[in-house]
């Protein structure tokens, strides 16, 4: 059964890309949602695409985006978690710019507004993030414990971080270089992170983004992200975005419940106000994107978004 037409709303394949093998199936149980455009993410495979690909030139589906890296690349340096745009080994450096105007290049081929870059990390000898959200969850984040842990995570961070940030300042000056000389039209939205250690923070964002003023770099908001982040204590996830609202790209929309993220928003918090907050970010965004898990059910996906649209005074 179709469902109503999602309008402009786009919705990411991470909700059902690990329940299918086939691009053209697991496009196709999207778009029975009523989205007419998707976000392609960085499981996306090339032998996916073969299936996908044909279903854009026919007009069945649009591409609001993709996600870096993109087509899927197995290897773990230029995975989602990883140092990427910001290594200062200059190989892996450059390698990760030339995946990076690739998946620019599949985004102009397949006619997305933009690519969603994670751009790096401060890294640790050890999982830290994992940690502290073990101390978060048993212990609350007013314990000692906990506060000891931050303050050792905080104090890595802060030595290194400027070290990285001006890395991943040179590396988008390039790609958007790159790109412009093939005639890209595409915005690279530097993405909100899950994890402390994760750059940028939005005062890293902007730091970033005054440095390639001129350039077609901005944030990519991502709501649930960054509550999580504004719980730990990173930064203030409202406040801190009023003097980025004129660089947002794109958004993901989603919720969390404690750390777990990737929720539908209002349904399954329960919460009918907490969510209001992030809707001016909503509303800003050039690309508005979806990113839920797989254990939202489609009556949820739809219910969350006709609360949505209500809360932002869309009538359908």
């Amino acid at each position: 059964m179709q469902h109503i037409d999602k309008g402009i709303y786009s919705f990411s394949t991470c909700w059902n890309i690990r329940k299918h093998d086939v691009g053209e199936d697991m496009i196709r149980e999207i778009a029975d949602l009523g989205f007419r455009r998707v976000e392609l993410n960085y499981n996306v495979t090339k032998e996916m695409l073969t299936t996908i690909e044909p279903m854009i030139e026919r007009g069945e589906i649009g591409i609001s985006s993709v996600h870096n890296t993109f087509p899927h690349d197995p290897d773990p340096d230029y995975g989602t978690d990883s140092i990427l745009l910001g290594f200062e080994d200059e190989v892996k450096r450059k390698r990760a710019i030339e995946l990076l105007v690739e998946s620019a290049e599949y985004a102009q081929r397949y006619g997305g507004e933009a690519v969603v870059v994670h751009p790096g990390e401060v890294p640790f000898p050890e999982d830290i993030s994992k940690d502290l959200g073990k101390i978060y969850n048993e212990e609350g984040p007013d314990s000692l414990k906990y506060r000891s842990k931050w303050a050792e995570l905080m104090e890595r961070r802060e030595a290194l971080s400027s070290g990285y940030v001006e890395k991943i300042i040179a590396s988008l000056d390039e790609v958007c270089n790159r790109t412009a000389a093939k005639g890209l039209d595409v915005r690279f939205g530097i993405e909100t992170r899950s994890r402390p250690q994760q750059i940028p923070t939005l005062a890293e964002a902007k730091t970033i983004i005054t440095a390639l003023k001129g350039a077609p770099v901005g944030i990519w908001y991502d709501t649930g992200h960054a509550i999580m982040m504004d719980r730990l204590g990173l930064y203030d996830s409202v406040g801190e975005m009023q003097g980025l609202m004129d660089d947002i790209v794109g958004v993901h929309i989603h919720e969390t419940l404690g750390l777990s993220d990737h929720w539908c928003p209002y349904v399954h918090s329960k919460d009918m106000n907490f969510y209001d907050a992030y809707l001016p970010m909503i509303r800003r965004a050039q690309v508005k994107v979806y990113e839920l898990k797989s254990a939202c059910k489609a009556e949820e996906i739809h219910e969350s978004h006709d609360l949505l649209m209500k809360k932002l005074g869309v009538t359908e």
